[in-house]
């Protein structure tokens, strides 16, 4: 790959600014795509409009959903596509064409199989990671999710600065990663020798790393799946990537053919550039536009949304002027989290998404504006996000509310567990504490007898182990939320009874798109009469999900978006032997 960054467009002949496929977005999706192309001796133009690549992979947990894989076989060995099937079947129903499904089960662990066979993407099954409506039939605890393997930055050289950096709140430290794995053994390594150990390995390492980087060159989550993509796609000769550069308008020959050209911006300069097999978009999708944004999220701030920068939905335009169509409505537009907010020292807003630590665990419980429970805290996060937003909840905001004990077990949100360093926090006013429930109620403005009300309930269910109220903890996607450690009969209910008691106000929060635009199961764009349009194709988040606004399980995002790319660059790759010209007959950019 070209390593000068940017590729200046503008210093490319005419002859050299035609390429095989140009991608747009260099998130996961379009990482992938641009990847596979390459791999398959393509030359490819991967569009970025920010600075960095990774786009919200880059700050995701990097977990890959993609059923029947050769790492499935290795947790679970009985699961099969009849299970797999009667899942997606029951959880999606008709919110989405069942051919797309279809498509990713017949090609997922073909397209996982190539990538780790031909560049230095892995991935491995994690031991336990249920999906997410585990009491549907079909569904299974493990092998369907699978965990990039840790990266070492440092393998990037000067590349690793193109890489977008975690959420810095989901790091400690001053920048050392850590994922589920690492942070069980941070929180025992004064009770375990094993977990000592691993905790000593980090911290040498993260050590070494700050006196020569700004951050851990350790990667894991999806700063791991980004890095090993990049790095993938630095050694292909045929692939180039262009950052800073937005996608403005896509060309059909005479009009109404095949999409022969692009039109981008760069540096203030518009440049048109030719492709012999047609355009991938792969943008991140809407939840940036402010039209689309306020048409399809009404009432949802942007300062609610913790996903990167680069979808601001622009790419959608451009596709909709050729003839694209939006996907038809699902569940939901998009998917969802309860997100907490806190200025930070420089200036700009932490957006922290409740995945994993505080809320499905003992001792929590979260309350609308009447101070009463309004949802199974230990739900997915997607299902949280929407219960947050039905009115007559009332729970945008909400407080997620618990006790000392389980502050100090936990943490929440953005204060991490032990209990320590409050003060900050409780300054600027994102923590919430009181010496009483009464009085933590009043400056939550909830009626105090209210919370008092609904925190007894809460510990009569929790001392019982059972929630007659929302059902938590009764599902194992549930109880894997929770503490294996606690010794209450169940392992997401415990009572909040030890003073001081404490809050953090919650919003919900778009993680992602789920409405993009309608595809075949080719990752065709098609238009409103149900047409392909020639040369186009839409993956990751600008593909209608196939989900239909359901969050089936970790990582359904990221699987979809890998398979599709590789399905999207092989379809469209297959007509470059009607090509008027081939790569080889092209010489390498200038700058190269």
């Amino acid at each position: 790959m070209n390593r000068r960054i940017p590729l200046d467009l503008g210093r490319l002949t005419e002859a050299e600014r035609v390429f095989d496929l140009i991608v747009v977005g260099a998130g996961g999706a379009g990482l992938t795509a641009a990847l596979c192309a390459a791999i398959d001796g393509a030359r490819v133009l991967l569009v970025e409009r920010t600075a960095q690549v990774g786009g919200t992979t880059a700050l995701s947990g990097g977990t890959t959903w993609v059923p029947l894989t050769h790492h499935a076989a290795t947790v679970n060995p009985h699961d099969s596509r009849a299970a797999v099937e009667r899942y997606l079947d029951l959880a999606v129903g008709e919110h989405a064409p069942r051919a797309l499904r279809q498509a990713f089960l017949d090609h997922g662990a073909e397209a996982i199989a190539h990538l780790e066979a031909c560049s230095e993407v892995r991935w491995r099954a994690y031991p336990r990671h249920p999906d997410y409506l585990s009491e549907l039939e079909g569904s299974t605890v493990c092998g369907r999710a699978l965990e990039p393997l840790p990266f070492d930055g440092r393998q990037l050289g000067a590349l690793f600065a193109l890489l977008r950096a975690p959420i810095p709140e989901f790091t400690v430290l001053g920048g050392m990663m850590v994922d589920r794995t690492d942070i069980n053994h941070l929180l025992g390594m004064t009770r375990s020798l094993r977990s000592a150990r691993h905790a000593a390995r980090l911290l040498s390492r993260h050590a070494i790393d700050r006196m020569r980087h700004p951050r851990g060159t350790r990667l894991v989550m999806g700063n791991a799946l980004v890095g090993r993509l990049l790095l993938s796609l630095s050694r292909q000769v045929g692939a180039h990537l262009a950052v800073g550069t937005e996608l403005i308008e896509l060309h059909r020959a005479g009009g109404g053919g095949h999409i022969e050209a692009v039109t981008v911006a760069q540096g203030g300069q518009r440049l048109r550039l030719g492709t012999r097999c047609g355009v991938i978009l792969a943008s991140g999708g809407f939840n940036r536009h402010p039209e689309r944004r306020a048409a399809l999220l009404p009432g949802i701030d942007l300062a609610w949304c913790p996903g990167a920068p680069g979808h601001t939905g622009r790419a959608h335009d451009a596709a909709e002027a050729v003839g694209a169509v939006p996907g038809a409505a699902g569940l939901s537009p998009a998917f969802w989290a309860p997100v907490s907010r806190r200025r930070r020292a420089d200036g700009s807003e932490a957006v922290f998404p409740h995945f994993l630590m505080d809320r499905a665990k003992p001792g929590f419980i979260s309350v609308n504006a009447r101070g009463e429970r309004f949802v199974n805290e230990s739900t997915s996060y997607h299902l949280f996000g929407l219960a947050m937003q039905r009115p007559e909840n009332q729970a945008t905001p909400a407080w997620l509310v618990c006790d000392q004990r389980a502050l100090q077990a936990y943490g929440i949100g953005m204060v991490r567990p032990g209990g320590q360093g409050l003060a900050p926090f409780q300054d600027d006013g994102y923590l919430i504490s009181a010496p009483t429930l009464a009085e933590l109620a009043g400056r939550l403005g909830v009626p105090p007898q209210a919370l008092r009300a609904t925190v007894a309930r809460f510990n009569t269910l929790a001392e019982r182990g059972e929630d007659l109220d929302f059902g938590r903890g009764v599902t194992a996607y549930q109880r894997n939320m929770g503490d294996a450690a606690w010794r209450g009969p169940n392992p997401n209910l415990g009572p909040l009874q030890q003073a001081p008691f404490h809050a953090v106000r919650l919003w919900p929060g778009d993680i992602g798109a789920a409405l993009g635009l309608a595809t075949d199961a080719r990752a065709r764009v098609l238009d409103a009469a149900g047409r392909a349009v020639p040369g186009l194709w839409a993956v990751g988040n600008d593909m209608h999900s196939l989900m239909g606004g359901v969050y089936t399980g970790p990582g359904i995002t990221i699987g979809p978006g890998v398979v599709f790319a590789w399905l999207a660059s092989r379809d469209a790759l297959s007509a470059r032997s009607a090509a008027p010209a081939s790569p080889s007959s092209l010489p390498e950019p200038s700058n190269a």
